[in-house]
């Protein structure tokens, strides 16, 4: 029967298929779009490449060169006024209720394809059909819903064409940059969100992106699930695709007692996991032991401590620099630790293109943190001097 389709699916039947076929869109996002064209994380096989330029067509109407644009400028201005996408920027009720409209503004910028959309598909397909005609592979899938579907078809294709806009426009560009937990300190305000890894892909994961961005692999906590990753574990197994990058493996030797120049080259190539280690090891628990010990008259200005002592600077603003100073002022302990974490971070941004000078700098500031007096600040410090490029000495 017409009103039926092709298929005469049940409700629940209609479900399924509609969440599945929404799944393949994500996929394409994730795995082709965003981890394959924009960051060159893994290769990828041609005639799979190929499929999910033909389903993004049919289900979004996006173009590689533009989406891989936009994305590589986002993270190349993040968080700035020439952020296609920053809710910082632009108000995080702009970017949930208009993300559909803010890329296709960008899309529209020349100047942003020119110098952000290198690399990508300029073949006759491309040219004459998917760019030629970007309005004409989700009509198409109009026609494919009504006629496998009957007349819930409607409803099953305004799904598909809502599902990019709501989740990863919406969700991952807005809220992936306001609420949520950070691992990392990176120098945006990306977070993770939990638990929408199946419906996103592994996309969620927005603060271990924005650390690690030419990473294949989103997940970096064990109880992290990347969706996305599970595909491409798939598709090397069935080899359609190949890693290329994932994040760094910070490794350490025990019983190795000195700082050397494998020593410096891991501690750079670990930075972000090493800062995380310190609010753990150092921060959180000196917070503790002075909020245990602070006066009730003063305990409210510990509030939050942790989270403002770890947290990037270029993130805080007024309030919080005021807070963190009034904390600063009643603990002589938390002012060591604090400078401590500013004085490490300095070292690679000061001295990463010496590589004898970093060493140099970690040195002294190991020997400061053993000279402190502060027992989780010296433990660090010997924790640092175990870290290695390698899992043992050649």
């Amino acid at each position: 029967m017409w009103n039926n389709g092709l298929l005469d699916l049940s409700v629940w039947q209609l479900v399924a298929v509609t969440l599945a076929m929404t799944h393949i869109t994500i996929v394409s996002v994730t795995v082709y779009l965003h981890r394959y064209s924009a960051h060159r994380s893994l290769e990828l096989n041609a005639g799979l490449k190929h499929f999910f330029r033909f389903w993004l067509w049919l289900t979004t109407a996006q173009n590689t060169r533009e989406w891989t644009a936009i994305h590589r400028k986002h993270h190349a201005k993040c968080e700035t006024a020439d952020d296609p996408h920053s809710p910082v920027v632009k108000g995080l009720s702009t970017v949930l209720r208009k993300g559909a409209e803010l890329y296709r503004a960008e899309a529209e910028n020349p100047e942003t394809l020119r110098i952000y959309g290198k690399n990508c598909p300029e073949d006759w397909i491309e040219r004459n059909l998917y760019s030629r005609y970007p309005r004409l592979g989700v009509m198409i899938m109009g026609v494919i819903d009504l006629a496998l579907f009957g007349v819930i078809g409607i409803t099953v294709w305004a799904i598909q064409m809502m599902w990019i806009p709501v989740w990863a426009a919406g969700v991952v560009n807005g809220l992936g940059h306001a609420v949520g937990y950070r691992n990392f300190e990176c120098r945006d305000a990306a977070t993770n969100l939990v638990p929408w890894g199946i419906l996103i892909g592994g996309e969620e994961l927005h603060n271990n992106h924005h650390t690690y961005p030419n990473s294949a692999k989103l997940s970096v906590k064990r109880w992290e699930f990347d969706m996305g990753w599970a595909w491409i574990k798939l598709f090397c197994w069935l080899r359609l695709a190949k890693v290329q990058r994932v994040a760094p493996i910070a490794h350490r030797v025990e019983g190795k007692g000195h700082v050397d120049m494998d020593t410096a080259m891991a501690i750079l190539n670990n930075r972000f996991q090493i800062m995380a280690q310190y609010r753990k090891l150092v921060i959180a628990p000196l917070v503790a032991q002075e909020l245990a010990k602070a006066d009730a008259s003063v305990r409210h200005q510990f509030r939050r401590a942790k989270r403002l002592l770890s947290r990037e600077t270029s993130l805080l603003d007024d309030k919080h620099q005021v807070r963190i100073q009034s904390m600063l002022e009643h603990s002589q302990a938390l002012k060591v630790i604090y400078e401590k974490r500013l004085a490490l971070q300095q070292i690679w941004a000061r001295t990463s293109s010496n590589g004898h000078d970093m060493l140099a700098a970690i040195k002294e500031w190991v020997h400061e943190a053993e000279a402190s007096g502060i027992q989780s600040l010296r433990d660090f410090a010997d924790q640092l001097k175990t870290y290695s490029l390698r899992p043992q000495h050649a």
